[in-house]
């Protein structure tokens, strides 16, 4: 609904992705914009974090969202999928004053076998937040791509930034293991050209969905 729903949901990706339970914390008011929790919920106490995945890449959107995973522990994915829609949708729920399922169904997951796939999948998770300004990048038909660059690094919500070397929500994503793939700054973002204003690309990109 707004930023502070956004930020909460990015704080539960880091806290949920921990075969540890999440200490209570205090829910601030409905109207209040402090969301922080306690010292305690922070850390101070907590043992020692016990990631259930390694996460890769995230885009946020309005109403979905898009993670890129690798399994850590034993049935790590669907664990962590689990308490992070749980989670959310409690957090969610007392904040809007409302009950009932959030999200409407299971999560989807594709697994990736196909290394031309796996070459694709940042971009299409980053080139999400397009579909808020300029939704042609999905037929590879943007004809101003400077703007298309700038719509990108202006959503916050996303992992897209941090791949640009700008700290945005640094400590949510393990990036090591995309370095190969994106590389440099530059190489990423002519790639991201690349399939924005081509069709063959973008259909390429779009077997992912």
């Amino acid at each position: 609904m707004d930023d502070r729903d956004r930020a909460r949901f990015l704080h539960d990706l880091f806290v949920f992705n921990d075969t540890n339970s999440p200490l209570n914390f205090r829910q601030p008011a409905r109207n209040s914009q402090n969301w922080s929790s306690d010292d305690q919920f922070w850390g101070r106490q907590r043992p020692a974090r016990q990631p259930l995945v390694r996460l890769h890449a995230f885009c946020l959107m309005d109403n979905h969202y898009h993670l890129l995973v690798s399994p850590i522990k034993e049935n790590g994915v669907p664990a962590f999928m689990k308490k992070l829609g749980m989670g959310y949708a409690r957090y969610f729920n007392e904040r809007h004053g409302r009950s009932g399922a959030l999200w409407q169904g299971k999560y989807k997951k594709k697994l990736l076998e196909q290394d031309s796939h796996f070459l694709y999948i940042p971009y299409y998770i980053h080139l999400n937040a397009l579909d808020r300004s300029m939704p042609e990048w999905r037929e590879g038909r943007i004809k101003n791509t400077r703007k298309a660059l700038e719509d990108l690094r202006a959503y916050r919500w996303s992992s897209h930034l941090d791949y640009l070397g700008e700290k945005n929500f640094p400590s949510i994503t393990e990036r090591e293991f995309l370095s190969g793939v994106i590389g440099s700054r530059a190489r990423y973002e002519k790639e991201i050209l690349s399939i924005i204003s081509s069709p063959e690309l973008a259909a390429a990109a779009a077997v992912l969905e």
